[in-house]
């Protein structure tokens, strides 16, 4: 009887063993799935999963009620799709060079159109291309899909298919090179989750002059989880020099910094990456002078209270240098394209 039940617990055991393996290989095979299934999009599609009340900053629509310059939205034609673009005329006595302009993962935010009647400012045609357009439940754009939660900006932006982000892009620098106005060049910029796309779309438009990607990645070809490794078959079809604007305190994108430069190098493609001392992600917004900077400790708050504001007015200061040195860079390679 003793051994019927050794053998019975034995039996159990190795049953035990091999259902637990099965479990194991199960959850292997779809971790390795899905990882092959976000390797696909080939760009860093999770960039600054942040609340989506950044879409709305009052500082950048007042700033922008007030400017002089022609303002318009225009519709452009991809295929079936119309993508709804945020033009801005110079106000300058010979053609320009068109910029266009790639939002953060906040969609067509008001920062982003601020953003786009500045470089209108300095005497560049410039279009900001909502890529959410038609996306939401009427049919709309970032203002549409916002209503369907807290989180459904970013969660629309990252579910977009990589070649309709493209054909969108390619349409509206069509577009814009065709204006009577514009003097056929047309450059790329765009930030965070636009700088990743901004990298992606100078892949897929060799005939850029130039693409400038602030604080985001270039395509990648690795599996979710595993070491960030450049996609050279898709950045060894750039034709644009790639210049880099990141921050010193964003160690999730500037860790991609170098290998990216070895790849570009090795592909003999160029790209000037710059990192900015004491800067934060983000901080061509954060560091936006019209941006009020952060409050004072009240009088007789606690110490973590005070140390907190001091640290964010450190910030603050940090964000608003990288913003202004990087936006003279931005504008000396401009001039010179």
């Amino acid at each position: 009887m003793k051994a019927q039940c050794r053998t019975t617990g034995a039996a159990v055991r190795n049953l035990s063993s091999i259902l637990s393996l099965l479990a194991m290989v199960t959850l292997g095979l779809v971790m390795t799935a899905t990882a092959q299934d976000m390797s696909h999009h080939h760009m860093d599609m999770n960039a600054d999963p942040t609340a989506e009340s950044e879409i709305t900053q009052d500082w950048a629509k007042a700033k922008l009620a007030k400017s002089p310059r022609h303002h318009e939205w225009v519709k452009v034609k991809n295929g079936d799709r119309e993508v709804n673009c945020f033009i801005v005329y110079p106000e300058v006595n010979k053609k320009a060079t068109a910029v266009v302009v790639i939002h953060e993962i906040f969609g067509m935010s008001d920062w982003v159109q601020q953003m786009t009647d500045e470089l209108a400012e300095a005497g560049y045609m410039a279009i900001a291309p909502d890529l959410l357009s038609g996306m939401g439940p009427n049919k709309g754009g970032t203002s549409d899909v916002a209503t369907q939660g807290n989180n459904a900006v970013g969660q629309a932006i990252r579910a977009l298919p990589p070649d309709q982000i493209a054909g969108d892009l390619n349409a509206v620098a069509d577009y814009v090179s065709k204006l009577p106005a514009a003097n056929g060049k047309v450059a790329a910029g765009g930030f965070c989750w636009g700088g990743s796309t901004t990298f992606f779309f100078a892949t897929r438009r060799p005939t850029l002059k130039a693409a400038f990607v602030f604080y985001g990645s270039a395509p990648n070809d690795n599996a979710q989880g595993t070491p960030y490794t450049v996609d050279k078959a898709a950045a060894g079809k750039i034709g644009a020099p790639v210049y880099g604007f990141y921050a010193e305190n964003d160690m999730r994108i500037d860790a991609t910094v170098p290998p990216t430069v070895d790849a570009m190098k090795e592909l003999k493609k160029m790209y000037d990456p710059v990192t900015y001392a004491g800067a934060g992600h983000g901080f061509m917004r954060a560091g936006e002078p019209n941006n009020p900077p952060p409050a004072a400790a009240a009088a007789g708050a606690d110490e973590a209270a005070v140390k907190k504001a001091a640290n964010d007015q450190t910030m603050y200061k940090a964000n608003r240098k990288a913003h202004d040195d990087a936006w003279a860079r931005w504008m000396a390679i401009l001039a010179k394209l």
